[in-house]
This record gives C-alpha cells, structure tokens and sequence, in this order.
C-alpha cells in the first residue's frame, strides 16, 4: 500500500491551493503565505523519475568517494562560498517560501553555512581509519576501524527552517562521501532548488547533489527507491509511515520529529535574561520551532515577576506580512486549526489567557498567546503546538519542574535558567532529552560539534557533529595478523595444552 510520506502531511489537507493547482497538471504552485501569490511552478516527479534521480546518484557517488576526504572538502568548501557569497538571495527566497522576516530567513541560512563549513572541515579527522587496542587475548593482530560512505542518501527536509534543517543531513551525508537526492517540502520546493542550482553552478557535471519536488507520493517513492538511508524531518505520525515503508527493505532512517520543550527557571535566575529569551524561543517563526519554547515552569518565588515582564516584552511584538513584522504568518494554514484547539483545550481546562486568546487567530497571522495555570493534561502541554503560543506554570521547586518537564512524550530539547551553574547541569542530567541549553535558549543548535536530536516522539538518530557524521557512515573492522598466536585455539585440532593455559589466563586476567 502506497501512503502519503510528505514531511509535514500538507498533501491531505493544509496546502489545498497547491494540490488543486496540480490536479489536472505534472506540477504544483509554491505561495507566499503572507499574501497567496503564486511564487512559482514546480515539477512532481513520479516514481520514474525518483528513481532515475537516485540511479544518476548512485553513479555520481562512486566518483564522489574517489575524490577522498581532501576533495571532498575542498568541493565542500566551494560549496559553502557558493552559498555564503550569495546568502542574501537565498535568505529571500526563505522569506517568500514561509512569510517568516527576511532577518529570520538570513540567521537560518548563516547557522546552515556554519554547519557546512564544519561537516566539510572535520569529516577527516572523525572518520578516517584509526587503530584501536586489540586486547590480549588478540595481541597478534593489528585492529583498524574506518568509516565507508553508505552510497546515496535521500534526504526529506520541512518547511518550516527549509535551509538549516536539511542541511545538517546534506552537509554532513556529503562530507561523509555520500551522493544526496533531497526532497523539500511542497511549501518550500524553491530553496531546495536554490540550492541544487548553487552545487551545480560550481560540479554541473556530477549529480552528487539533486533535487525533486512533488507532494507526498514524491517523498514516498523516494523512500521506497532503494536508497541506502533515509533522513527525514517531520512529525511523528509521519515518521511511523516513513519507518513502515523503510522497513519493507530493511532501510535505516534518522528521523528528526516534534517537540515540546520546556523551558525552567529557578528562583536565583536572571528573569530579565530569562524573558528576553522566553519570547524568541515561543514566538521566534511564529512558534514554529521543534526545539522552541512551549512550556516553561517557575518556581513560586519568582513566577510573578517573570510572568509579568515576559507578557509586558512579548505584548510589543507584531505578527503580520511587513517587512518589518516581529514574525510572520503561519506558513502551513491547516496548523491554524491546531493552535485554536489548544487554546480552547486550555481555557476549558480552567486555564488562563494573560495575553491574547482565540481572538488573536486572524486569519494565517495568529497573535502572541501566553496561557498560565494550564493543566497537564491539556494538549495545550502535552502535544506539540507549533505555533504562537506559551504555557507558562508555577511550580513549587526545581524537582517539581523537571518532573513536568519530563512528562510528556516528548524529548528533543530543554533549557534551563539559573545562577547556580553547577545546579543547572545537575538538573539537564535529569531532563530525558536530547539537548539542554543551560541560561539560554536553542544555543546547541548553533553549535555544529553538537549533535542534534532526540528520544520518544521528538525521534532518533543525531544529525550534526561527530555523531552525525557517522549517522551517515557504516563501520567496517579491519583485522590483520603481526604474527602467529602462540595458542592455537581457533582451530578444529585445539591442543589440549593450550586450552589450559587459556583457562589459567582468563582466571588470572579476570576471575580475581
């Protein structure tokens, strides 16, 4: 069975004008959400073309094996000057694609090139063959570890950071030696081709990097195309339909899905500090953030003033289409739904609205909403949102906090304000996640030796870093004898002889 595999599931519903433009056609309209206009036109392609795509990747990967880890990062590099030399149209591109403000669109593409740079510069020194210890029972033999390339990686991106986010799957499947086909959202296919024409204005002859665009069959057929991992980026009931289809042939996946981060603040926390970064992380791309804030615990002392004045800064900010908007409208029109369902969740949950209220839905744009004394129970904390909202609760101490913090399904990110630093990272000990940000907020994703990722439903795998740049790797052990073992016991005619004397070894070595 055939299932609809799109990152952010906008085939069924949220990008109705799109999927109505392409009904009698081969393509699909991209539109600027802030006004409707059709930005451009792209192709669909089908499962012919998908796997054409992935059969020219398959070809492009071997030559780009060959180049070794000082071609590829001398190709990598060129790359990122490519991007970095021209940022400014790409970051338009993004703000067109999504309505988030161009300031916005150019800070993802700034943190994008950074992770670029870095997968291109470290590749070598994390992945090249190393000797490691062979033991004593293994002393005849000398033990190498390297890391292969996988082959051809196929890459499903969001809408919601369509530069920064994939990249930590591209920049690194590359710098690891593997040829990438990358399909972007269908709200965002012009950044993915902005950037396949980027690679191809400096390789035009090696298709190591491609594109193609299309709705959710497109993505479904790309999973299903044989190739060698799947990276995908998206919510959680999709990711279940990605690992179906991926286990059809046993094809492993890092899946990068939704969060519901908390955010704690203790009572010796600077509060000024805490709100200034409260408000971007809630409501910086109008909320639209996996590792944003969308709960945040205080402790009773504090709890007052840190309401108080993170409702003063965040009742300043102005949503809209403008150029100058604080954020801008949501980029997926279905999530409208979502955000009034948790709202009205919470206030009949006996919740507050110190800010805003469902009367701050207008239209795409949606007004900050700062909810308090929400229940736990409320899907306004315990599922994802994604959108302009925060649930700010008292709690009576730090332990209380952090067992609320954990309870949800939820695990990609957290961040922690406190002036106790040693207490902060005892407590980010405690929180089941994959990421704390101790007195500031998102600061390891900026971060490109950091690996990214989580547990539960914010799902598996680790993009960025060391990590991954394995994630798109294979080990492969390597064994090769110095000399003959003085014991001969891998052999059908063991001597007696020698297997006692293992037996006095393995007493002596590790029965004391």
């Amino acid at each position: 069975m055939t299932q609809n595999l799109s990152p952010s599931e906008t085939s069924e519903a949220g990008t109705a004008q799109a999927v109505a433009a392409s009904e009698n056609s081969d393509t699909f309209a991209s539109l600027d959400p802030r006004t409707g206009e059709v930005i451009a036109e792209y192709p669909i392609a089908d499962a012919a073309e998908v796997a054409a795509a992935v059969d020219r990747a398959r070809i492009a990967s071997r030559w780009w094996e060959a180049q070794g880890f000082r071609g590829r990062r001398e190709w990598l590099l060129e790359f990122k000057k490519a991007i970095a030399s021209d940022a400014t149209s790409l970051a338009t591109v993004v703000s067109r694609e999504t309505g988030k403000p161009y300031g916005d669109a150019f800070l993802e593409v700034l943190l994008a090139v950074e992770h670029l740079d870095w997968a291109a510069r470290n590749a070598k020194k994390v992945l090249r063959p190393r000797r490691v210890p062979s033991g004593v029972a293994s002393f005849n033999q000398a033990a190498t570890l390297e890391y292969k390339p996988l082959g051809v990686v196929g890459a499903i991106g969001p809408w919601n950071y369509p530069v920064y986010t994939p990249m930590g799957s591209i920049a690194y499947s590359l710098a690891a030696g593997n040829a990438v086909v990358f399909k972007p959202s269908e709200l965002t296919p012009g950044v993915g081709k902005w950037l396949e024409d980027k690679w191809n204005s400096i390789s035009p002859s090696q298709p190591v990097f491609q594109v193609i665009t299309g709705l959710g069959e497109t993505g479904s057929a790309l999973v299903r195309s044989g190739v060698d991992k799947v990276a995908f980026t998206g919510s959680g009931p999709t990711a279940r339909k990605v690992m179906a289809a991926c286990a059809e042939t046993l094809t492993p996946l890092v899946a990068e899905c939704g969060g519901k981060d908390a955010m704690i603040v203790a009572a010796d926390a600077d509060i000024d500090k805490a709100v200034e970064f409260a408000a971007f992380g809630a409501f910086g791309n109008a909320g639209q953030t996996c590792a944003g804030v969308e709960r945040i615990y205080v402790v009773e002392p504090v709890y007052r003033e840190f309401l108080d004045k993170l409702t003063a800064t965040v009742s300043r900010a102005h949503p809209g289409g403008d150029t100058d908007s604080t954020y801008g409208p949501m980029t997926l029109p279905r999530q409208v739904d979502v955000v009034r369902g948790h709202i009205e969740d919470a206030l009949a949950s006996g919740g507050k609205a110190v800010l805003g209220g469902l009367d701050s839905i207008q239209g795409l744009v949606i007004g900050p909403v700062i909810l308090t004394d929400v229940p736990e129970t409320s899907t306004a904390v315990c599922e994802e949102t994604f959108g302009p909202t925060v649930v700010v609760n008292k709690v009576r101490d730090l332990d209380e906090a952090v067992d609320r913090a954990n309870g949800t399904e939820y695990g990609l990110g957290a961040s922690i304000f406190i002036g106790n630093k040693s207490k902060g990272r005892e407590l980010a000990e405690r929180l089941r996640n994959g990421m704390v940000s101790i007195n500031s907020v998102l600061g390891f994703a900026a971060i490109a030796s950091l690996p990214f990722g989580g547990v539960g439903e914010s799902g598996f795998g680790r993009i960025h870093g060391a990590d991954g740049l394995r994630e798109f790797s294979r080990p492969k052990s390597v064994t090769v004898e110095r000399f003959s073992s003085p014991l001969k016991l891998m052999s059908l005619e063991r001597p007696a002889r020698d297997l006692r004397i293992s037996e006095l070894m393995l007493k002596y070595m590790h029965g004391r």
